[in-house]
């Protein structure tokens, strides 16, 4: 087996990259106006789509008079692969700055990574002599490297195993088994880019979750393994003991990770579809190496297991005792009501500031500093205005009454300049650019597309990459209240297939909507930026992109169920056991509470590593991530859990004598226990 994945690993890391297709994202939302803008530019403009690359320079002694060094950097650039003419040059009042835009030739998207990375070594070359040149765009953006947080999770996992086990080879192996994940699903993703729209940043996200749940689920085979030994099990009845029982739960819990990314079709957003693609793909390549690799290697290492231990460490995970955990929980049990109303009081606290959430798509002003996307950013807002950095692409397909268009818009407030009109080669169609006062990411500037809109009348569109992302953002807010039921919806038949019980997956559902939501108020209130936000790179008021609560929620549902379904999987063996769901609940926390409490700092940690990623967005799904499989494993599996189990008592088993007989009976699964006389309620 352990000969079989290594080939497996050679042979797709050999031959799938001489497949891959390259990574893009197209932010066109279907039947939208910028969407038609672009394919009216797309059609009469030989394949451009009117995006553009900000060439911005600063010269004290007069942005005029570099002009001949610009020219030729223009010039340079426009013999780059994926590069068009260059506009007319604009200088500020003070004559200090001066911003050209080179027109791109087809989508981004369509364009080498390679393009951008030249285009940054001429602006490096001509920046001298006191003349300071940056270039702005989504094309620039893409080209510049930031530190890849995969490794960043990774380190972080390996120094929690290492406090956890205490032993090199046991904190070995479930990072052994996510390399061989990461490794083989990271090369698939190629393939995904091949056959559907995959953005830059789908390897990263899935990478991490890759990560976090692929040592989870070693993480929790093998603790049940060293078990079972402990208790008396020779190696052979252990491995069976912990495929049959924590195996069975990484089963259900990576199938309803699956089933949460998947929702993500349900938004009808193409480059979505790459992201759930190759996150589900990672997590059932984790799976699959949990439950035969993991056990070769624990075949192979045996008692071994524990070797090249580090003194002082390890004692977490040496048994499956708790008795901190049981004793908490029958505290918990015999103050239920109170403590379900504590622990939803301070998820609802946390949840308050989603009220505030505000849509949008950041800016380069959010970019790192000290990277040219920001320094361009700056100049131009400085120059120009903020709006200049992302102008509206205003298009006709009967160029004849677009001059009135154009000065009608000259005069509307919010407007800074508006360009001379080009007509396509064909003649048959035309556009303009309007910059807007404000910067792409205000939300004044979204409202002054829906005036612009108002004013162009019939058969004239409003566009650009700004008008894009506003389009987008209403488009993915309209849906994500059925992309929410859907994911809903699936999980919860999964869960009630796994337990058989109604109200074990209802509660389930509740309470991790209401964990989601908990991390949605974080991710708003470092969104706003202050004190908070600063600690994480985000230092101003930033919208939050759509896509970004929506991939939250396809990724933290389907993570917070892990930890559910494996306390309410060990729950399940003890009231198997006894018939009795005081004691079972109780117990079952006491024996699941170190390694989930080590499983959510292995998550806590991956996840936080998204913090050092130089996309604000990743920052914000990072932060937030965390914060929900935080509070999922401490207020949810400590407070609420034992708290609404105990008051639900024997209805937590209750299924109808119909669905009982419709439900699927796994094999191996025990014979349900009536609940006795004397069980407490």
């Amino acid at each position: 087996m352990v000969f079989a994945w290594v080939a497996i690993l050679v042979a797709t890391v050999v031959v799938v990259p001489q497949f891959a297709g390259d990574y893009g994202v197209e932010f066109g939302t279907p039947g939208s106006e910028s969407k038609a803008a672009a394919d009216l530019l797309e059609r009469h403009f030989q394949g451009s789509t009117g995006e553009t690359v900000n060439v911005v320079w600063e010269a004290p002694a007069g942005a005029r008079e570099a002009q001949p060094r610009i020219d030729r950097l223009l010039a340079a650039a426009q013999r780059v692969d994926g590069i068009g003419d260059a506009t007319a040059p604009r200088y500020s009042r003070d004559g200090t700055i001066g911003l050209a835009q080179l027109r791109l030739d087809r989508p981004t998207m369509d364009i080498e990574t390679s393009s951008g990375e030249r285009l940054l070594e001429l602006a490096d070359d001509a920046s001298s002599d006191g003349l300071r040149v940056e270039l702005g765009g989504f094309l620039i953006q893409n080209a510049q490297e930031g530190q890849p947080p995969e490794l960043m999770g990774l380190l972080a996992a390996a120094v929690v195993l290492l406090i956890a086990f205490g032993s090199v080879v046991a904190a070995g192996l479930p990072l052994l088994v996510a390399i061989f994940g990461l490794g083989i699903s990271a090369t698939l993703i190629g393939l995904v880019a091949l056959l559907v729209d995959t953005p830059d940043f789908a390897p990263a996200v899935a990478g991490l979750i890759g990560i976090g749940v692929g040592i989870d689920y070693a993480l929790l085979i093998l603790t049940r393994f060293r078990t079972a030994m402990l208790h008396g099990a020779d190696e052979r009845n252990a491995l069976g003991e912990a495929l049959s029982t924590a195996g069975r739960s990484v089963i259900v819990a990576g199938g309803t990770v699956v089933i949460s990314m998947l929702g993500l079709m349900f938004m009808g957003v193409s480059f979505l579809y790459g992201v759930a693609i190759s996150a589900s793909l990672a997590v059932l390549v984790v799976v699959l190496a949990s439950i035969t690799l993991l056990p070769a290697l624990l075949a192979i290492a045996g008692r071994r297991v524990d070797r090249f231990r580090i003194p002082g460490l390890g004692r977490s995970l040496k048994s499956d005792s708790g008795t901190l955990a049981t004793r908490w929980s029958r505290l918990v049990q015999r103050r239920a009501g109170t403590a379900a109303l504590a622990g939803a009081a301070v998820l609802i606290l946390l949840t308050l500031p989603v009220l505030g959430l505000r849509y949008g798509f950041p800016d380069e002003g959010n970019d790192p500093d000290g990277s040219s996307t920001r320094g361009a950013y700056e100049l131009v807002s400085r120059g120009f205005g903020p709006g200049s950095t992302g102008p509206l692409l205003v298009v006709a397909e009967e160029p004849s009454g677009l001059e009135r268009v154009a000065e009608r818009m000259r005069g509307e407030d919010g407007v800074s300049f508006v360009s001379p009109i080009r007509r396509s080669p064909d003649g048959r169609a035309a556009f303009f650019s309007v910059m807007p006062i404000r910067s792409p990411q205000d939300a004044e500037t979204a409202d002054l597309v829906e005036r612009l809109r108002d004013l162009a009348g019939p058969g004239v569109h409003v566009g650009g990459l700004t008008a894009a992302f506003v389009d987008q953002s209403h488009y993915v807010a309209g849906r994500i209240p059925i992309f929410i039921a859907g994911v809903v919806l699936l999980s919860f038949l999964l869960l009630l297939l796994a337990f058989r019980a109604p109200l074990i997956a209802l509660k389930a559902g509740v309470m991790n909507l209401l964990s989601v939501g908990a991390a949605y108020g974080v991710v708003a209130l470092a969104a706003e930026g202050g004190r908070f936000g600063s600690l994480l790179g985000v230092d101003t008021d930033t919208p939050v992109p759509p896509f970004i609560p929506v991939m939250m929620f396809a990724v933290l549902f389907g993570l917070s169920m892990d930890y559910e379904v494996f306390l309410l999987s060990r729950i399940r063996e003890e009231y198997h056991r006894t018939g009795e769901t005081h004691s079972a609940v109780s117990e079952g926390l006491a024996k699941t509470a170190r390694v989930i409490t080590a499983a959510a700092a292995i998550m806590v940690v991956v996840f936080l590593a998204f913090v050092f990623s130089t996309e604000v967005f990743l920052k914000l799904m990072g932060v937030g991530m965390a914060t929900a499989i935080l509070v999922d494993a401490t207020i949810v599996r400590m407070v609420l859990v034992p708290a609404v189990m105990q008051l639900l008592g024997p209805a937590n088993w209750w299924t109808p004598r119909w669905l009982d007989r419709l439900l699927p009976r796994f094999d191996g699964e025990p014979v349900r226990v009536p609940a006795t006389a004397g069980e407490r309620g």
